[in-house]
């Protein structure tokens, strides 16, 4: 017979006082147990997510026909009317809850036929030069304009000379992108402006047309177009604009420092048409607890007309179909609604992502998250996200989770220009960012080809994707404080 044993208080007290001094620690070991569980699933629901990525992927096939079969997508034309019925078909094949066609009034601009310039050094002495006009330019007279130039590195030079000096020539605008900047897009952004809005400036101090060095690091053939502006210049004031390639600006800019008194000749056809019908394409799947709260992940259906986009934005719509198809393929069912949007006219007029958000505003539609790639299809290298300290806090005890994919550069910043519009809802907006080294050599030209694609870059960008929107989805953030105008 086991004799039994009752504590007294000698035995006890001591014992529960001790208790009492580790239930703390006691606490804090469960709690990183939990949380140990819970990176650990983490992990496993990522590395199935970048398996299928890598192994199973669509987004490559979908890059294929957009890039092949389609082509150049630029707002308005027969192009861009064919990729909206592609992806829609496509994604209707996923079996998503929902996809819809969402109208949108764009803007029609022509190139027309070929561009075509030249410098003279003198009568009979000439050098043909790669040239493309600005989207939004208007046209040569029929048969080309001939002026002498003037080099300026940027508006504010120009703005510093005499009119005297301006009036009848042709300003060539020579800033090139800094290459001593890491970040290939403040290298962009340091002279983008001259494109912009370098035909306004000149066309004030009477210059008859403008000429932009391209937005590109390397020395090409490539001529770089893009979107300009007239600003408020009545239509009587326009001038052609148009981009020559960084090695004709090298060309030209050494052949005015030996003859000042050169002449450069370039002739263009296209034309501003009247705005037509276009659409953004979306679909979704309904979140399975919180299905009013909406995440985004998207990218813009349309690019310019030289190449056919596959950098800009191709990537980027294929990347975010396959998010959605991810997620269903792993088996993963959103908490909150997950909706893609493939916006019309990121390129010329962001009519596709302004209609969207103020279609959401109306509808009351709650967004909390949304996520753009339109940086290019190359090798993932984390986010930037633009959200509160609070927010972004949190965001980076993620971080660990996309290290072994090599994914780690995560910072505050810009997100995209399609999902900026939505920014007054108060929502988190991140942007994916790979590497940006190779990007301006493509952006805007004539080879934004498919073959300058990586499959597997293009797959790991999709699964890098998919991985913050399951994160986000599963953990959300803290509340963005709502902007004026917004929820």
């Amino acid at each position: 017979m086991i004799p039994l044993m009752i504590p007294n208080s000698k035995t006890v007290l001591p014992q529960i006082r001790l208790l009492r001094t580790r239930l703390p620690q006691v606490a804090c070991l469960l709690l990183a147990c939990m949380g140990l569980h819970g990176q650990e699933q983490d992990a496993e629901v990522i590395r199935k997510i970048y398996e299928t990525s890598l192994s199973q992927g669509r987004s490559y096939e979908w890059l294929n026909h957009l890039s092949n079969q389609i082509g150049g997508r630029l707002s308005g034309s027969v192009q861009a009317q064919q990729a909206v019925e592609y992806t829609k078909k496509e994604l209707e094949g996923l079996g998503l809850d929902r996809v819809w066609l969402q109208p949108v009034m764009v803007p029609k601009w022509v190139r027309g036929t070929a561009e075509f310039a030249y410098i003279e050094s003198e009568p009979g002495n000439t050098n043909n030069v790669p040239v493309c006009a600005l989207g939004g330019s208007v046209a040569t007279p029929v048969g080309g304009i001939k002026a002498g130039v003037v080099e300026v590195q940027g508006i504010a030079e120009l703005q510093e000379l005499p009119r005297e000096e301006v009036a009848g020539k042709i300003v060539f605008f020579n800033r090139p992108m800094e290459a001593t900047l890491i970040n290939t897009f403040e290298a962009y952004g340091g002279c983008v402006d001259q494109r912009h809005g370098g035909a306004a400036a000149a066309a004030r101090l009477g210059a008859v047309g403008v000429i932009v060095r391209s937005m590109n690091l390397r020395l090409d053939d490539f001529p770089h177009t893009g979107s300009m502006s007239y600003g408020d210049l009545p239509a009587s004031q326009h001038i052609p604009a148009a981009a020559i390639s960084t090695n004709g600006a090298e060309l030209l800019s050494t052949t005015l420092k030996l003859n000042p008194q050169i002449k450069f000749y370039f002739r263009q056809n296209c034309r501003q048409m009247a705005d037509v019908l276009s659409y953004n394409v979306i679909g979704e799947i309904r979140g399975s607890e919180n299905p009013e709260q909406i995440m985004v992940v998207g990218g813009h259906l349309d690019s310019w007309d030289l190449g056919d986009g596959s950098h800009d934005d191709g990537a980027g719509c294929v990347q975010s179909m396959e998010v959605l198809r991810l997620l269903k393929t792993t088996g993963y069912r959103p908490r909150r609604t997950l909706r893609v949007v493939l916006f019309m006219n990121e390129e010329n007029g962001m009519r596709g992502g302004t209609k969207y958000a103020q279609e959401a505003l109306t509808s009351g539609e709650e967004h909390v998250f949304a996520l753009e790639s339109d940086s290019g299809g190359f090798t993932p290298r984390g986010f930037s996200f633009d959200c509160t300290p609070e927010a972004f806090e949190k965001i980076m005890e993620w971080k660990p989770l996309f290290e072994p994919y090599l994914v780690h550069h995560f910072t505050r910043g810009g997100s995209g220009a399609d999902i900026g519009p939505l920014k007054p809802q108060g929502l988190v907006l991140a942007g994916l960012r790979p590497d940006s080294q190779r990007y301006f050599d493509y952006h805007h030209a004539e080879n934004d080809t498919f073959d300058a694609i990586n499959r597997r870059e293009l797959e790991l960008g999709a699964a890098t994707m998919a991985s913050l929107v399951y994160l986000y989805d599963r953990y959300g953030l803290p509340d963005q404080p709502a902007r004026e105008g917004g929820r």
